[in-house]
């Protein structure tokens, strides 16, 4: 479990109060300020109140947590912080709040006066529901449902994206080549902004005198730029430092830019990067990668939960991915960064309380209290009735036709179907991409649309180049059309490696030959 008592800022709690704890941010020059939320909802804060950033209503310091009555209930989605600092929330309504330091507008009020407690951004986003917000030192940028961005505050290397360098008082609209584009990821380094888009490109825009923006000049950018040198790399994610960027790709690949005199690149040197250069992990696919504006940071978390850092590292200057012990790149910003503040909101389970969900998960494959079980390839599942009958229309049919103890499967796999079962109980699956498509299989003959979704989704987040192939097979196969566009379109992004795998070879000839006239269609053969 994460544990937010890693961060000094929180060693006067007491555990019953730390127990507590379900969402919590760090931040501050000394990392000296924090923010909380309680598994009741309700919102808390302590620190030096800097700027009045603590949302208390003055510039108090306070050593015991105080509430923040206006946050209660709220439900915080998304958290980000300047260096003045300030704060900028999203809730689940869509709504964003913002408080502390105001001196270039980044409060988005229209005014420069530091703002002592949480007040609604309405200015142009009125009628949008935000889902994401991300701060540079004195600027706010914020995406919504749409994909759309709006900017605001401080703007003198262009970071607002408004193609001037006049400080932005209230959330303007990027547009410009974003106009048509759906953004689906943003982050801000400390004077520039970063956007991914759905189709995995990337833009950036503002100071670029450290090459941050990964264009191949040191040119500030008043308005989106797409790196050019990206071109045919699906970024899924980005994540900005003081002065470099990261950003992870859709086959979990990290490419980093910008600057460098502390190894933050991880490209074994310490010579700055004006376009994006592939970090040579030698590891296994990575699935996240962390940075913060605040620090020359850098960590990352592979798909088996290693997590590696590089960078600023309590002062030394790491300049090669380093595997550490942690299980969440949290902990490397706690114990190595400078300052040791949060890189984004963290999320903290709870050790004593289980909630109606979480009993559910421990009782799964349980015999102490279960009245059934599956016998699938001679191995035993225990489960519970009733509950399949709420969660499942072919066991409600089933079990109201048969009273057996044991049923046995044989149509599907022990793994397959003991994944089935687990997601009735947890919502969840937790299977590689190439089992999921035994699931999504039983999910085609149970017609149960969620799992058939969520094994979509599964395989989505594992495909390769090697093993796409056989997942577009399968999307075809089992009339999974959304999974199948997505497959053809990775394959026809990564066509010169597929066409070399095995699995291309062993194709079968009619879906090679519609696969060959799709992409011929698509423009993939063209010069």
């Amino acid at each position: 479990m994460l544990e937010v008592g890693k961060w000094p800022v929180f060693a006067l709690l007491p555990p019953e109060e730390l127990r507590l704890i379900r969402q919590a941010c760090v931040f501050g020059s000394a990392a000296n300020e924090a923010i909380y939320v309680t598994v009741n909802d309700e919102v808390f804060a302590l620190g030096t109140n800097c700027s009045g950033c603590l949302g208390l209503g003055d510039t108090q310091s306070t050593i015991e947590p105080r509430r923040i009555d206006i946050l209660c209930g709220k439900k915080i989605v998304s958290l980000s912080y300047g260096t003045g600092p300030h704060v900028v929330i999203a809730t689940a309504d869509g709504e964003v709040y913002a408080w502390g330091h105001n001196g270039y507008s980044q409060l988005g009020n229209g005014t420069t006066n530091h703002g002592l407690t949480p007040a609604l951004v309405s200015t142009n986003l009125i009628s949008k529901r935000v889902t994401e917000v991300a701060c540079g030192s004195h600027h706010t940028i914020a995406l919504t449902t749409e994909g759309e961005v709006y900017a605001w505050g401080y703007n003198n290397s262009g970071q607002v994206g408004s193609g001037s360098t006049a400080n932005q008082p209230t959330p303007r609209r990027v547009s410009s080549c974003l106009q048509n584009k759906v953004v689906v990821n943003i982050a801000c380094g400390q004077l520039c902004s970063m956007a991914v888009m759905d189709n995995g490109e990337t833009y950036g825009w503002g100071y670029n005198c450290n090459g941050q923006l990964g264009l191949g000049n040191n040119g500030n950018q008043q308005t989106p730029c797409r790196i050019a040198a990206l071109q045919g790399i699906n970024v899924v994610q980005v994540a900005c430092g003081y002065a470099h960027t990261l950003a992870l790709t859709d086959e979990g690949f990290v490419y980093s830019w910008g600057a460098n005199s502390y190894g933050q690149l991880g490209t074994g040197n310490k010579s700055n990067q004006a376009v994006p250069t592939l970090i040579n992990m030698d590891k296994e696919r990575l699935v996240e990668v962390a940075a913060c504006h605040t620090s020359h940071t850098s960590a990352a978390k592979t798909q088996s939960g290693q997590v590696l850092m590089w960078g600023q590292c309590r002062g030394q200057a790491v300049a090669y991915p380093h595997l550490t012990h942690f299980t969440s790149t949290d902990d490397v910003f706690a114990c190595f960064a400078t300052p040791a503040v949060t890189w984004h909101l963290l999320s903290v389970d709870g050790d004593d309380y289980l909630t109606v969900a979480q009993s559910l998960k421990r009782e799964f494959d349980s015999p102490e209290i279960s009245d059934l079980k599956f016998l699938v390839d001679g191995k035993c599942i225990h489960v519970h009735k009733a509950l399949l009958k709420i969660r499942c229309e072919h066991f409600r049919a089933l079990l109201n036709e048969t009273d057996e103890e044991t049923i046995e499967i044989h149509q599907f796999s022990y793994l397959v179907y003991r994944a089935f079962l687990e997601y009735l109980y947890t919502d969840t699956i937790n299977l590689p991409p190439e089992d999921a498509i035994g699931l999504l299989d039983l999910a085609t003959y149970y017609r149960e649309s969620r799992l058939k979704r969520l094994c979509q989704e599964t395989i989505k987040r594992g495909i390769s180049e090697e093993n796409a192939i056989t997942l577009l097979s399968a999307a075809v196969k089992y009339e999974a059309r959304d999974l199948e566009e997505f497959c053809f379109k990775f394959c026809v992004n990564h066509l010169t490696a597929v066409t070399q795998t095995q699995a291309f070879a062993d194709m079968d000839h009619d879906l090679l030959k519609n696969f060959i006239s799709k992409a011929s269609r698509y423009g993939a053969f063209k010069n």
